[in-house]
């Protein structure tokens, strides 16, 4: 809760008094910020607070025309997701990742590249009309 949820929070209080009309805010939560798991309770109430936290300052700050949105990125193909895929399995990590992948409709963890065009879009004027959005990147994990 204190990192993810508080530190979160401190960013965004202490960054919108210099955002102006057309800024995005994009907070970072979890394909766990829109499903669950038995044995996650900490991780999943951090997870689901920042969509709390989201959906409220988006409509506070909508009529500044700030935006603000989350991202939820499942798996992605890097050593931290690697260590956690262990740790939860027991199994080494080429067997950890596959049971990962069958988790997957996909089939396959994200690239961080992938994750960052998304990051991107909600930031850009692209998605100029989006706000209080939660953009799934999770390879169908969560539907």
């Amino acid at each position: 809760m204190a990192v993810h949820v508080r530190g979160s929070f401190l960013v965004c209080k202490h960054a919108l008094p210099y955002l102006h009309s057309g800024a995005s805010i994009v907070i970072t939560s979890s394909v766990v910020g829109l499903t669950s798991e038995a044995g996650i309770v900490g991780y999943a109430t951090a997870k689901h607070a920042l969509v709390g936290l989201m959906r409220t300052l988006a409509k506070e700050t909508a009529p500044r025309g700030i935006r603000v949105n989350t991202i939820h990125p499942g798996p992605v193909d890097n050593e931290f997701q690697h260590r956690i895929e262990v740790a939860a399995t027991g199994l080494d990590a080429a067997r950890a990742a596959v049971t990962f992948e069958e988790l997957i409709p996909l089939g396959r963890h994200a690239a961080p590249e992938e994750v960052a065009r998304a990051m991107l879009f909600l930031a850009s004027d692209e998605s100029s009309f989006v706000t209080g959005a939660t953009l799934r990147v999770d390879g169908g994990m969560s539907i």
